[in-house]
């Protein structure tokens, strides 16, 4: 099932397909690691739900909910 990484749960596990957004924005994603094939992981959401918190490539990293809706996955768990 696809979806994006901003309507993930928390502990929900999947693959990255594609990335989309303007492009400093999507250039900001590929520089911190968020590209195609790579393995995510909702670790926490914040009480609002801005920021989230995922594990990517043996690191945590924070996203704010507008640069997560950028990222499009396959979820695997």
């Amino acid at each position: 099932m696809e979806k994006t990484l901003d309507t993930f749960s928390v502990g929900e596990t999947g693959t990255i397909k594609t990335v989309s957004g303007e492009g400093k924005i999507r250039r900001r994603l590929f520089d911190m690691g968020v590209t195609p094939g790579a393995q995510v992981t909702l670790r926490k959401k914040a009480p609002l739900g801005d920021p989230i918190e995922i594990n990517l490539r043996g690191y945590e990293l924070s996203l704010r909910k507008t640069e997560a809706a950028c990222v499009l996955t396959e979820v695997t768990k």
